[in-house]
């Protein structure tokens, strides 16, 4: 066994981060790179090779974020085998274990592809409500109760509406940005705030 570097004792209110931190100093190999896959019940010898370091709460947190990790579930899906604290192999990693992480993975990648579409559906739906607004006569009030949105709300989705058009328009190709522009800014003062037109 290798030695490790002695470290004064945890504080009581020792957070996660601060586990990896120590971690990292006592088991470089296993902790300092990209992760690997950790033998099954490494917290019992995480607390033999460094006794009262760690609270058990400190180390349950760090190694549940992990393990949790997005790289740590894909090194899962890779390996063979788990590694011990020195880093040497530590018993075969399990068909059933890899399944299990490449299952959370397509997972949360299901979740990040809803949220995208929802935002991308969000956003959408601001620049609609923006265009509308444009070219309404209707009363501030009127144009709500028409579009379903509540009146205090109008114009903080009508600013995010406009924003979201301008670093559209920034973000584009040169010459998609001049037709853009040149088609139809969303123009503030083309209404007013309470959506009456100047005259």
């Amino acid at each position: 066994m290798s030695s490790t570097p002695a470290l004064p004792p945890a504080p009581a209110d020792l957070t996660a981060a601060d586990c990896a931190q120590q971690l990292k100093q006592l088991f470089p190999v296993l902790f300092g790179g990209a992760p690997k896959p950790l033998k099954l019940r490494i917290q019992a010898d995480i607390q033999e090779r460094a006794p009262g370091l760690f609270t058990k709460q400190a180390l349950s947190a760090f190694l549940r974020r992990h393990t949790g990790s997005h790289a740590y579930l894909v090194a899962v899906t890779k390996a063979t085998h788990r590694f011990d604290l020195d880093g040497a192999p530590s018993g075969e990693l399990s068909d059933e274990h890899r399944k299990v992480a490449a299952d959370e993975l397509t997972r949360r990648r299901a979740n990040q592809e809803a949220r995208r579409a929802l935002e991308e559906q969000q956003r959408l739906n601001r620049a609609t409500l923006l265009r509308d607004f444009q070219s309404t006569t209707l009363t501030p009030a009127n144009f709500c109760a028409l579009k379903g949105v509540a009146l205090e709300e109008l114009d903080g989705l009508l600013a995010i509406a406009r924003r979201e058009f301008e670093e559209r328009a920034r973000s584009a190709p040169p010459l998609d940005r001049e037709r853009r522009i040149g088609r139809h800014v969303p123009d503030a003062t083309r209404r007013q705030p309470h959506g009456r037109k100047p005259g």
